[in-house]
């Protein structure tokens, strides 16, 4: 299928988001200004049970709102395609990662995502005790946070990263 017919079907499915916002026929100019609401974009059912589901709609906003316009949808489509390739995955994945966005993934930034990933079961203890061993395992300044270079060559070795990372459209 060319790339021509894949950014109709991601253009139809930004519009089926909210069709009285997104016009049929959107002008250039209104591609990277109609933004969808991040409340909306999060009800996909590609996202719906994900726990970064936020998180993921801030990283793709041109502006960190999660509100998405189509540029910013069809950049996030890109990125969770099967196309994509496996370095572009593993930046994207690092900054939904990095949740307070300093370019690291630190302590704080484990704790949480291991209480999203785990919906709150793990008592505190529980999730200290695995992002401990994150870092001991990826750290390998051991500067106590995951750089992008730490973090990546985790995801190398990881097999099941490409397909997990994936939306299909």
């Amino acid at each position: 299928m060319n790339s021509n017919w894949k950014i109709i079907r991601v253009f139809k499915r930004f519009r089926e988001v909210n069709p009285e916002l997104v016009p049929k026929r959107m002008t250039e100019n209104q591609a990277h200004t109609i933004a969808v609401p991040v409340e909306e974009i999060e009800k996909l059912p590609e996202l719906k049970e994900n726990p970064f589901k936020r998180r993921i709609c801030q990283v793709f906003s041109h502006d960190g709102s999660g509100n998405l316009t189509f540029e910013d949808f069809l950049d996030m489509m890109s990125v969770f395609s099967e196309a994509a390739p496996r370095d572009i995955k593993a930046w994207y994945a690092f900054r939904i990662y990095d949740l307070d966005d300093d370019m690291f993934i630190g302590r704080d930034d484990l704790l949480e995502a291991t209480r999203l990933l785990t919906k709150g079961e793990l008592h505190p203890q529980e999730r200290e005790d695995i992002v401990t061993s994150v870092l001991d395992e990826a750290d390998v300044d051991g500067d106590g946070r995951l750089s992008f270079m730490d973090f990546e060559h985790v995801v190398v070795r990881a097999p099941d990263f490409l397909s997990t990372f994936h939306i299909r459209v």
